[in-house]
């Protein structure tokens, strides 16, 4: 009787640590899992924010600033217009027309 004593407390301790190792390895899957969540909470929210940012840097009043600003460019006007007509070597003159 003793001996069954024996493999039984055995089975018992054994059994105990290993449901020990099991919940402790579930825990750290439970924190990752949390960790993951958090991480892209954090990743959803900054998305957000740089979509906001582009949508602000392609405004139509930004883009036209820019052009100006580096590029040197300059709205359109019929005074500075140049026309090219078909078979001519040269373009015609700033301000005149064909």
């Amino acid at each position: 009787m003793t001996r069954l004593s024996i493999v039984l407390l055995a089975a018992l301790m054994f059994s105990a640590m290993y449901l020990v190792k099991v919940q402790y390895e579930s825990r750290q899957l439970v924190t990752q899992i949390e960790r993951a969540r958090a991480e892209g909470r954090t990743l959803a929210t900054q998305r957000r924010q740089l979509e906001v940012e582009k949508r602000a840097q392609a405004t139509s009043l930004r883009v036209e600033r820019l052009a100006q600003d580096k590029l040197a460019m300059r709205p359109v006007t019929p005074a500075i217009t140049e026309y090219v007509t078909p078979g001519a070597a040269r373009p015609a003159p700033a301000g005149s027309r064909p």
